[in-house]
């Protein structure tokens, strides 16, 4: 069990059956009363970011974790299939609900990170950057620098990207998948 004094940023803790992912702490000590912890915490299962406070009597279950490199495989309808690298006969599926914002970065083979917990697939973990083909994109008009200098461009996942307008269809670039952000030109095309 852990306590309050256990909990930093990264830990991964069981709340009524849950697991929940320590996304910050903040120690309280407020006049002659007991120390307390702030802290922003995130349902591995659902996405949910909450705000709680914990006192010094509190404990933790440590959520048991694990990783499965997986890949994903194809989209039917509203469902999102994967598979394990080295068994594809383990496969498993998500509604684009279950996955979230990271839907839009999915291409077909990329490897994900599967996270079980008590023996079931609850959610699936992208790469941080990934490289994308630029499918569509506006020609760059000389002297079109209102907007500082960039131009959204469709990538092979679907997703709309703003980038600098010196990139044009066919050049690979590298997109940040937690923030959906243009990183750096992978290759040209």
């Amino acid at each position: 069990m852990l306590s309050i004094n256990d909990l930093k940023n990264g830990s991964i803790i069981v709340i009524n059956g849950d697991p929940y992912a320590v996304l910050s702490v903040k120690r309280l000590h407020i006049g002659r009363g007991g120390s307390s912890i702030q802290t922003k915490i995130k349902n591995i299962k659902t996405g949910q970011t909450l705000e709680r406070n914990f006192k010094p009597a509190d404990e933790f279950e440590e959520a048991e974790i694990e990783k499965m490199k997986s890949c994903f495989i194809y989209k039917n309808k509203d469902t999102y299939w994967f598979n394990e690298v080295g068994n594809p006969k383990n496969r498993f599926s998500f509604t684009a609900e279950e996955i979230g914002d990271s839907v839009d970065f999915l291409k077909n083979n990329l490897e994900i990170t599967a996270m079980k917990f008590n023996d079931k697939i609850i959610s699936v973990e992208l790469p941080i950057k990934v490289d994308y083909k630029v499918i569509e994109s506006a020609p760059a008009v000389r002297g079109n620098t209102a907007q500082g200098g960039n131009k959204t461009v469709i990538i092979e996942s679907g997703a709309k990207i703003s980038v600098p307008l010196f990139i044009n269809e066919g050049d690979i670039i590298r997109v940040n998948t937690q923030t959906g952000e243009y990183a750096e030109r992978a290759g040209k095309g």
